[in-house]
């Protein structure tokens, strides 16, 4: 059940792709250009980033499930504050209740699911947790187009209320008294700056950097450049996402086998072929070339993220899972506001010198250069495989 309830929790936060389709609506609604819609991510993902890592160390100590429920409610209050904005400041600012409350959520799930599992399926439970992550990932787009053109951009908000509410209540009635804190030691620096921890880190920075010049630039490019229907850029844009669903339980299976590192290779390689395919698309690329280039991508990110996540967790013991998943999440998303900037700053910095397509394309080569450069870091990588956790001093 405890699986049930955090996949369910990260399914509801991770909707949140379903604001990236409305991004054209919105930058119309409010008058702001592609490259000032950044700060509807960083808003979001810059407070999450450092909350999943502060969520989880404070369930450490009061209880995973009692910060994993606060954050779900906090979600709805966030969905509400953003749904009903009347000017782009506003939006922000509900942008940053579900950034609070996103980290919460994120930096809790992990630890649910690692201390309910044995450790031989340590995998294969972190696995179950990132599909709802990529399930919601994968749904999101196509409903967002739908609800974008049938009700307008405050709708993918909206939509999300109801959600978190049957959620939280769910985990406040069912979560198991095992989901208390387990222990009051908390992480030490020295913990966290070992050399395996650190390099999973890094590698996560980079996967996810990486794969935000998708969530990012794709909307624009396949609603604004090649004018194709929303409901049909949903469907294209959600490409990445369902590969990421479907290669999450693969991933965690194979932790769960051979260790995490061939399966963080092979993810990192197939991640950046797929950018590297993407950086070709242009006006009258064939779809089918698209839809390669897209699913290949999110087909690696879910291949690579649950082995490397395994390892980072199983690095920590039992009475430190909170912190341990709330520092993947900080790795995570501290690699999605990386790339937030970076490539919306290679498309604003380049555009008016050689043009939209032009600069689309440059900032999917850096993409692809950078994770091509992680997958040759990770086969220095002295390895660490799921199902072996430590207790660090």
């Amino acid at each position: 059940m405890t699986r049930w309830i955090a996949a369910a929790g990260v399914f509801v936060v991770s909707l949140d792709s379903t604001v990236n389709i409305a991004f054209p609506s919105i930058g119309m609604a409010f008058q702001v250009p592609p490259e000032q819609m950044r700060w509807v991510i960083v808003c979001y993902v810059g407070i999450y980033a450092v909350m999943s890592f502060v969520g989880g160390a404070l369930a450490d100590r009061v209880g995973l499930g009692r910060v994993f429920s606060a954050g779900l409610a906090l979600s709805g209050i966030g969905f509400v504050i953003a749904g009903t904005a009347p000017t782009f400041a506003w939006l922000l600012w509900g942008r940053v209740v579900q950034g609070f409350a996103a980290g919460l959520v994120y930096g809790t799930a992990p630890g649910l699911v690692m201390l309910e599992a044995p450790p031989e399926e340590h995998g294969r439970a972190l696995g179950f947790v990132t599909a709802g992550i990529g399930l919601a990932l994968t749904t999101g787009p196509l409903v967002a187009g739908l609800l974008v053109e049938a009700f307008g951009w405050p709708a993918v908000f909206h939509v999300r209320v109801p959600l978190a509410l049957i959620a939280c209540g769910w985990a406040l009635v069912a979560l198991p008294a095992g989901s208390a804190a387990v222990g009051h030691r908390l992480v030490s620096l020295s913990g966290i700056a070992r050399a395996p921890v650190l390099h999973a880190s890094l590698l996560s920075f980079i996967a996810n950097a990486g794969i935000f010049a998708i969530w990012l630039l794709a909307p624009f490019y396949l609603v604004e450049r090649r004018a194709l229907d929303p409901r049909l850029a949903g469907a294209l844009f959600m490409l990445t996402p369902l590969g990421w669903t479907l290669a999450a339980p693969l991933g965690g299976r194979l932790a769960d086998r051979v260790g995490a590192r061939w399966p963080v290779v092979a993810g990192l390689a197939l991640e950046s072929a797929g950018l590297l395919l993407m950086s070709r698309a242009g006006p009258t690329t064939p779809i089918v070339t698209l839809v390669l280039a897209l699913f290949s991508a999110g087909l690696g990110l879910g291949l690579f993220q649950v082995p490397n996540m395994a390892g980072v967790m199983a690095a920590f013991g039992r009475e430190q899972q909170g912190a341990a998943g709330g520092l993947v999440f900080l790795s995570r998303t501290l690699g999605t506001v990386g790339g937030v900037l970076t490539f919306a700053q290679i498309v604003a910095a380049r555009r008016s010198q050689v043009g939209f397509e032009a600069a689309f394309g440059e900032a999917f080569v850096v993409a692809a250069g950078a994770v091509a450069a992680a997958a040759l870091l990770a086969v220095t990588r002295t390895g660490h495989g799921a199902g072996r956790q430590a207790s660090p001093s």
